[in-house]
């Protein structure tokens, strides 16, 4: 993905999160609505994730050392994954242990104006916000569905933030809804339904950026398209006659492992094969620059070998 790209839909959401929870817990003070409680909570998570974002995109982009050779680039996958907890658990359960007490023990609310002004104002913020991360995304989404683009996505920003802003605009729905029904019936168990309401889509959301990301942390392979794009520009015919078999693994979102071996011709000698494989790296770095380290084990093919045991000839056959 684009490193600015993420950069600036994590920033618009940052500043939009900040202005909306201060926003939030004034309403709720002068209202004691559960849901702006909830709500303002979650949008202080919501701060707090964007600058665990902004601070690990900042740390993989150090250097390697001996002790990591491959360097950092899994540090975004890891605050992203710390996204999702502080997700669940800060803006989630939060959210559902409020509106639990809420229903338990409901009250009116007092200035209605006050949640109703910052929730329209919150919308309109999220809006921009949510606007901003779809522009980005757009760029790399191509032809794919929004789902199958948060799915494969190896850079975890723009996914994590077009979630938490879609969470943000449907809770603020949801919360406005229990608004609007605690001032209609006059019973504010309504805004504590708002509430929990909330908190399970928090919680359903945290889900799914943790299954996401924790799949990047175990090791994802590259795309299709990559791998395909990989596979054509190692062979060249002649010096470098097929892939016999590749593994690639993303070191972080902009850095990708390919390991492969290759079957060269029996005669070539020592000089030719490394100056094929040297000529295969720059094929493949051309082709995919985000291939950063490359293995190339050269090899002779042996069809039989390859076919496997079925094929091959048994002890005594003719």
């Amino acid at each position: 993905m684009s490193a600015s790209g993420g950069t600036k839909a994590i920033v618009a959401a940052l500043g939009a999160n900040v202005a909306i929870a201060a926003a939030k817990f004034v309403a709720f003070a002068f209202s004691g609505s559960s849901s702006m409680l909830a709500e303002g909570v979650h949008s202080l998570a919501d701060s707090g994730n964007q600058g665990l974002l902004l601070l690990g995109g900042k740390k993989a982009k150090r250097a390697a050392t001996e002790e990591h050779p491959f360097g950092y680039g899994r540090e975004r996958y890891i605050y992203g994954f710390l996204v999702s907890i502080v997700l669940f658990t800060i803006g989630g359960v939060f959210a559902l242990y409020e509106g639990y007490e809420k229903i338990h023990d409901p009250h009116p609310l007092e200035d209605w104006y006050w949640p109703i002004g910052v929730l329209v104002f919150a919308i309109i913020a999220e809006g921009f916000s949510f606007r901003t991360a779809i522009k980005e995304s757009n760029e790399l989404r191509g032809k794919q569905t929004w789902t199958q683009f948060v799915r494969r996505a190896k850079a975890p920003e723009l996914p994590v933030v077009l979630l938490e802003d879609l969470g943000a605009l449907v809770g603020l729905v949801l919360a406005l809804g229990g608004v609007g029904l605690t001032l209609a019936t006059g019973n504010g168990i309504w805004d504590g339904i708002g509430t929990m309401c909330i908190g399970t889509l928090l919680v359903l959301i945290a889900l799914v950026l943790a299954a996401e990301t924790k799949s990047l942390l175990l090791g994802e392979a590259a795309g299709t398209e990559e791998v395909a794009a990989i596979r054509t520009a190692i062979v060249d015919g002649e010096f470098v006659t097929r892939v016999i078999h590749m593994r690639t693994l993303h070191l972080g979102p902009e850095e990708l492992l390919v390991a492969a071996k290759i079957a060269v011709r029996g005669h070539d000698t020592a000089t030719q094969v490394a100056d094929a494989i040297n000529a295969a790296e720059a094929r493949i770095r051309e082709a995919v620059p985000i291939a950063r380290v490359i293995y190339l084990e050269p090899d002779i093919y042996d069809e039989t070998v390859a076919a496997g045991p079925a094929t091959a000839k048994t002890p005594g056959a003719h």
